[in-house]
């Protein structure tokens, strides 16, 4: 089996981190996965319980951030830490194509984080996960055209 590509991040200015999304994932992890799109996965803690595969229906919480960390979407509210799950089926006519790619492989209790480039992000209005509220679902649209980093905790295989 061949090793997974490994890709040190440089510390760039911030024009310099959009033109290069390979290296913009963060300045301080190293990637442990290299997906077929040519995006970064960190994994921050490997799942125990049953995997992911394509064609799911899975439980998820997410934080979603620019790539200057500034924060855009989460489904666990960052005061009190409650969380409000999301239930995504992993096809990708129904969320977007890169966390489908995070996703499948992952194993329950699993946390990922990945920098997903626009071309496999939010194509259209439809893919979720997206926001139900309007504030949110604003600020997530505005930022469709720059890469947008995920962070993913399986929570169930349903």
């Amino acid at each position: 089996m061949k090793e997974p590509e490994i890709i040190r991040t440089q510390d760039r200015k911030a024009s310099q981190r959009r033109e290069d999304s390979r290296y913009i994932f963060c300045r301080i992890h190293v990637v442990k996965h290299l997906l077929r799109n040519g995006f970064g996965v960190f994994e921050i803690v490997e799942g125990q319980g049953p995997v992911a595969r394509e064609g799911d229906l899975v439980e998820i919480n997410y934080v979603c951030r620019r790539t200057n960390g500034y924060f855009v979407h989460s489904t666990v509210d960052q005061f009190s830490g409650e969380s409000a799950p999301v239930i995504l089926p992993l096809d990708e006519k129904q969320i977007i194509e890169g966390l489908k790619e995070v996703l499948v492989g992952m194993k329950t209790g699993g946390k990922r984080r990945a920098l997903i480039p626009p071309y496999v992000g939010y194509t259209n209005e439809n893919l979720k996960p997206i926001p139900e509220e309007f504030g949110p679902r604003r600020s997530l649209l505005s930022h469709v055209n720059e890469p947008l980093i995920f962070e993913v905790q399986l929570l169930k295989v349903l």
